[in-house]
């Protein structure tokens, strides 16, 4: 048997910190147990986007993962729970909705509940879809506590993440790296050194002169790409046509007395506002399309809906949407803004970091790089990307609003990916989501039914199990939600009893 030992990475460069950075060094120096030499090289003259506050289930794993405390996690970066989002005038003016994460109600019958569902409403029962989810009638009410282990309780339903303040998360991680052997480097890099005989990256220059060498190298530099794009040319699929916006302008305001458990995104006339309440400030964002509005009038729009007093001088943010073919590219691998991006509509930005980091782990290579990991990886991570792609610009296209951007995503072709399950779904309220995907059955029912996406039918055995009282079920499904819900403390008392970020409050 060969021995491969003298072919493991012994030194691995992380260019970048902030959350990306920060993530992939906690979770390599855990996953390397301290046999692997790993530095981290940021300038603290280069600033982080940062706007990663609101987050998706599957955070939590990677937390438990690296053996973080949740409780302790949240009181360091100001965090609160999230039950879902709810989206204010996206179908049109007037209108809303919300995406809860976990499941609907458990179903009652061997058709989806769902189906049930579409049947009264045809009937005349204007219930909206998200009065049988769990996380909404908790959210509703203003109140959250974690889902129980017993599957027959109905409050396992619920799912939730976090919110919290991605700046003080990198910080978090950075000491639980660092404890961990992670050795940062404070400058900035001038230049990258590939070797002549393969194009690998060798090195990185500081502006000091000094260079970091390393076997693998992973590029957290955020939308600059300084090594997978700077040095390697792996170059970005431009998405621009499906998801326009371009820019976003960001500002905190001071939070008030009510803190809900849930993300909302406001739709504004060539883009959208998100709210993101933490425990010391609130997150505001305002995202648009500069070619249907100026940056001083997407100014004037988030600061005249902002809940709170402002807190700092507003940031803008200019970005293209889009994700690279090649993430990895030799001994260089891109997480992060450096591989690709998404506005943050669904909160995916740090799970494309989570995501990343643990398809690397699982395809970690040694220094022979085989071309066969770099290609699984590669092909695995576009499509994610692509898939997240597709349900964002569900949001877009599933719309009546009448401003200029709008009327050009409602008329767009869209990605084919796309439309077929659109189809499925209008035809009888089907969904078909894949295996791998993101998003699953629940999280495309609740966008497909909030965009208003109306099936021409529902399904066929509905009106076959005739000994089935619908009615009764859901109206009984109600009620049972609705008294958990009251049953729960209040979102705010939680987060003081449990997880209060003393050292960030205004005493």
């Amino acid at each position: 048997m060969t021995d491969n030992s003298e072919r493991r990475i012994r030194r691995i460069v992380i260019v970048g910190g902030g959350s990306a950075g920060w993530m992939s060094a906690a979770a390599l120096a855990e996953a390397t147990r301290g046999n692997c030499s790993i530095e981290l090289v940021e300038s603290a003259a280069i600033g982080t986007v940062g706007v990663g506050e609101a987050t998706i289930p599957p955070i939590r794993y990677f937390n438990q993962r690296l053996g973080l405390d949740e409780n302790s996690f949240l009181a360091a970066t100001g965090g609160s729970f999230k039950l879902g989002i709810e989206f204010v005038d996206w179908t049109r003016p007037g209108q809303r909705y919300f995406h809860p994460f976990g499941r609907f109600a458990p179903d009652f019958d061997s058709v989806s509940l769902h189906q049930y569902w579409l049947r009264e409403r045809e009937r005349g029962n204007d219930t909206p879809l998200e009065d049988y989810a769990m996380a909404w009638v908790a959210a509703r009410a203003g109140r959250f506590d974690r889902p129980p282990p017993d599957k027959r309780l109905v409050l396992s339903t619920l799912d939730y993440a976090y919110h919290f303040d991605a700046a003080l998360y990198a910080r978090h991680l950075r000491t639980y790296a660092e404890q961990r052997g992670v050795r940062r480097t404070e400058g900035k890099i001038v230049d990258v050194l590939l070797r002549g005989e393969d194009g690998f990256i060798e090195a990185v220059v500081m502006e000091n002169g000094e260079r970091v060498a390393g076997d693998l190298f992973v590029d957290c530099s955020g939308f600059r790409a300084l090594l997978i794009e700077g040095a390697l040319n792996s170059r970005l699929d431009d998405w621009r046509r499906w998801l326009p916006c371009d820019h976003a302008v960001t500002v905190g305001c001071t939070v008030g007395a009510e803190l809900a458990p849930y993300t909302r995104a406001t739709a504004r006339p060539a883009g959208w506002q998100w709210r993101i309440p933490l425990q010391h400030r609130m997150g505001n964002g305002h995202v648009y399309c500069s070619e249907y509005m100026s940056d001083d009038e997407a100014l004037d729009i988030l600061l005249a809906n902002l809940e709170g007093e402002p807190l700092g001088a507003p940031r803008l943010l200019r970005f293209t949407t889009g994700a690279r073919r090649d993430c990895w590219s030799r001994n260089c691998v891109a997480i992060g803004l450096s591989a690709g991006f998404l506005e943050p509509l669904e909160s995916t930005a740090l799970h494309l970091v989570q995501s990343a980091i643990t398809r690397f782990l699982a395809l970690f290579p040694d220094r022979d790089f085989e071309p066969l990991l770099a290609r699984e990886f590669n092909r695995l991570t576009f499509t994610e990307y692509e898939r997240i792609r597709d349900f964002l610009i569900l949001h877009y296209y599933a719309q009546q609003r009448d401003e200029p951007l709008w009327r050009y995503t409602r008329g767009m072709s869209i990605p084919e990916t796309l439309q077929y399950k659109i189809d499925h779904f209008r035809h009888s309220g089907r969904i078909v989501a894949e295996p791998l995907e993101l998003f699953q059955n629940s999280n495309w029912l609740a966008v497909l039914v909030g965009q208003d996406v109306r099936p021409e039918r529902h399904h066929a055995l509905v009106d076959l199990h005739t000994g089935v009282d619908a009615p009764r079920y859901l109206a009984g499904i109600r009620d049972v939600l609705e008294k958990t819900a009251r049953a729960l403390p209040a979102h705010r008392e939680y987060i003081e009893r449990h997880c209060r970020a003393t050292s960030l409050l205004v005493k």
